[in-house]
């Protein structure tokens, strides 16, 4: 049975969008599939991890057959990449996936279609819409902040918070805190949930620019995103998220405003200097300066000046470079800014137009 016939590109678009969950190591040998499902015109694309599922589909032309397999999804991809541009042809016989452009021939296994495991869907309790650049934007202000493999494992997703028109997003690894928030025209009622960290990364790559409009629709253990051909379906965390607006700092007196990319780039020269083990820089903040110094074991020492609209006390304190490195790297603005309080007190990193986004960075022992 012929499931398409199309250029090489058509068909590895849709792959590409669905593959990035599968893992290369499966608990079950069929998760390392992706599901190939040919239904008239359309060609459905479907892979999931048991804990994310993403279907895509795309139209080829009217076929009078239908049927569905599975193969694997990296082999298929590295094919097709590693194909010229061109005509493809995929085929179904005795169980194998034949793939054929021209003098190129590939046979790969298959596994049967209804083996494998889609993931249930539930009904929703919450269903709105947000256009695109604003939901990418959301999680492109906060992702970098959410633990990786905490064993706290509520901070391994980010904190999605619907509040009538307001919709939030916080992240947090427990040194580290960003919250970032927009307004809707319509209310979509409220909840609080936790989404994994792998969605979030998947949604970061594979939402548009533009103001396509993404369906939101959360149920009690699960939330689904759909924009465009895309569906994505993914599990939420449970658990407790930690009580994020009494991490903000409600008083830092010591403010400035800073040159973002000229205080980046003097992180990034004193970061030369830090070991993996101690990421620490200090910050000694005086009227009219911030100077940035690091040192190690070896009693080398990077010290950088930049000059600021500062008149007030001084301050002396330490961070870990990669928590400001991360925050900087991701924001935009041409400044920012930075609050402070004490030694022992964390630091507060805001925009100078907006206080939508929030970034709290805990001091560290220099």
């Amino acid at each position: 049975m012929q499931l398409v016939k199309a250029p090489r590109d058509a068909v590895l678009r849709p792959l590409q969008v669905v593959s990035g969950i599968v893992e290369r190591r499966q608990t079950l040998p069929i998760l390392a599939n992706v599901l190939l499902r040919r239904e008239g015109e359309r060609l459905s694309f479907t892979a999931t991890d048991l804990e994310i599922q993403i279907q895509t589909s795309a139209e080829f032309g009217a076929s009078k057959e239908s049927g569905a397999t599975t193969v694997s999804a990296r082999k298929l991809v590295e094919i097709l990449r590693a194909l010229p541009d061109g005509e493809v042809q995929l085929a179904i016989a005795n169980r194998k996936l034949s793939i054929q452009a021209g003098r190129s021939k590939f046979s790969l296994q298959t596994l049967p279609a209804e083996e494998y495991p889609t993931v249930a869907q539930a009904p929703a309790a919450v269903d709105f819409t947000i256009p695109a650049s604003s939901l990418k934007y959301l999680l492109s202000m906060v992702h970098y902040a959410m633990a990786a493999q905490d064993i706290r494992y509520y901070l391994n997703g980010m904190l999605l918070v619907i509040e009538g028109t307001r919709v939030r997003a916080v992240a947090t690894d427990g040194h580290r805190l960003a919250l970032c928030e927009f307004e809707r025209e319509e209310t979509a009622g409220s909840i609080e949930v936790i989404v994994p960290r792998k969605t979030v990364l998947e949604l970061g790559r594979l939402l548009p620019e533009g103001e396509e409009p993404v369906r939101i629709q959360v149920a009690a253990n699960q939330v689904r995103f759909g924009f465009g051909s895309i569906e994505l379906v993914s599990k939420l965390v449970e658990g407790k998220f930690p009580d994020y607006v009494k991490v903000v700092p409600a008083n830092n007196p010591k403010t400035f405003l800073i040159d973002r990319a000229e205080l980046m780039q003097a992180l990034s020269r004193a970061a030369i200097l830090t070991t993996d083990k101690f990421k620490g820089v200090r910050w000694v903040l005086a009227p009219g300066v911030l100077k940035v110094s690091s040192t190690n074991t070896d009693q080398e020492e990077a010290l950088e000046e930049i000059e600021i609209e500062y008149e007030g006390e001084s301050l002396d304190i330490g961070f870990n470079v990669t928590y400001l490195l991360d925050v900087l790297t991701n924001l935009r603005a041409e400044k920012i800014r930075v609050s402070l309080g004490d030694a022992l007190g964390s630091a507060l990193v805001t925009l100078p137009d907006s206080d939508r986004f929030k970034y709290v960075v805990m001091p560290m022992r220099i």
